[in-house]
């Protein structure tokens, strides 16, 4: 029986052929923690007792959901990263580099790997062919003592792209609208396999945009095959030895199959509080709006900035929306220096922030006031996510959010394009 490729690349890394719903040990190649999990994941490793990390190289600790650090509390946790990351040798991502998905897949994971975060969106590197997942902070500890840890084989959905996008269209719209069609659980601890003729057009930032959401359907991971795009995009970092073919069989068993055809596909918000809470722009109706943020790990990366910048270049913020952009590394925000995105950025009315999470996790640099809305291009909208019960968050794609912080309201896109 032909295996899917999460059954593949666990079956390699367990030494045995695997099912789905069987519970193995599997070899674990990388890990990462953040700042906000990683001071319990290092409490938890020191309690096992060991005097060295298994695999220090690719243990990655990253400093970006609190940074720079808003309160002397997260500093102080900051510091337990930085002296863990000295004594230990792991390596240490430091305030500004970036956001850890990002920087994951910049200059880390690769194709065939098994990667454990202990971070929800760390199936975001499942777009290189990896097996990346989330799991909770001690589960990480193990892993960075002993390189392997239990993992539940996932069974897949595949999920098969037909057609082109529209225009206005992108790969936000489309991962929320599946998201929409079966759920916030909609796919538990499911790997969802993204298949058909349309993938071959996915640029490799819109392939992350999907996999990083996988999680927000309750997904276990969200996986792309390898090709030549995958090649590009390695050798652009540096790493095209790290190349290898990723694909399922022919003959491979799915549990379920949902079919989209992209060019079918409108702008599409998620509505507060849910990110299943999904409307086209035609069925949203005028929804006023007090800030707009673009960036995160799900769309801050220098193709995302370029369709924002596009259309604010030459227009300015409507006045009373506070516009932040968050470049997602610090690579992303030199590509984005040099080509002059930031400066339309500036010239529009926006403000730039931190390559961070800190907006996005309501911890620091733009916390909603009360009865606030926000218009953000991150992942998730829960009751609270921007540092406010009381402030309410939609989701969309980058052009959606620029277009939308000229025009003062969530605002149709393809009216521009």
């Amino acid at each position: 029986m032909g295996q899917t490729i999460a059954e593949k690349i666990l079956s390699e890394h367990s030494g045995k052929e695997v099912t789905p719903g069987e519970l193995i040990i599997s070899k674990i190649d990388a890990v990462m923690v953040q700042d906000g999990t990683g001071p319990l994941a290092v409490n938890e490793f020191k309690k096992l007792n060991k005097t060295k990390l298994y695999n220090p190289d690719r243990t990655i600790l990253f400093i970006d959901h609190a940074a720079p650090s808003p309160r002397k509390e997260l500093s102080n946790s900051h510091n337990v990263l930085r002296e863990f990351a000295k004594e230990y040798g792991a390596v240490l991502s430091e305030v500004g580099e970036g956001v850890c998905h990002q920087r994951l897949v910049e200059s880390y994971i690769n194709p065939g790997e098994v990667l454990l975060g202990a971070d929800s969106h760390t199936c975001t590197s499942g777009a290189l062919g990896a097996f990346a997942t989330g799991v909770g902070s001690t589960d990480i500890a193990i892993v960075m003592a002993l390189g392997r840890t239990w993992l539940k084989v996932p069974s897949t959905y595949k999920i098969v792209l037909e057609g082109k996008f529209p225009k206005g269209v992108y790969a936000k719209d489309l991962i929320l609208h599946l998201i929409g069609l079966i759920g916030a659980d909609g796919a538990t601890y499911k790997a969802l396999e993204f298949r058909g003729s349309a993938v071959k057009n996915l640029t490799m930032p819109e392939r992350f945009t999907i996999s990083n959401m996988a999680v927000e359907a309750g997904a276990k991971a969200g996986l792309f095959e390898t090709d030549e795009k995958t090649y590009e995009y390695l050798k652009e970092q540096g790493r095209a030895d790290k190349f290898k073919e990723i694909k399922a069989d022919a003959d491979a068993v799915y549990e379920r199959v949902i079919n989209i055809n992209l060019y079918e596909l409108k702008p599409t918000i998620s509505c507060p509080h849910t990110v299943d809470n999904t409307k086209t722009i035609d069925e949203l109706g005028e929804v006023k709006i007090n800030q707009v943020y673009i960036g995160t790990c799900t769309n801050g990366r220098i193709e995302d900035l370029r369709i924002a910048a596009n259309i604010l270049r030459g227009k300015k913020v409507k006045d009373g929306v506070r516009l932040l952009v968050a470049p997602a590394s610090r690579k992303v925000f030199l590509e984005a220096l040099k080509e002059g995105l930031i400066e339309t950025f500036v010239e529009s009315g926006a403000s730039i922030v931190t390559s961070g999470c800190g907006a996005c996790v309501g911890v620091h640099a733009g916390i909603l006031g009360d009865g606030e809305v926000c218009l953000a291009t991150q992942n998730r909208n829960f009751k609270g996510r921007m540092g406010n019960t009381e402030g309410s968050i939609y989701l969309c794609s980058p052009a959606t959010a620029a277009y939308s912080a000229i025009k003062g309201y969530i605002a149709d896109v393809r009216e521009v394009l």
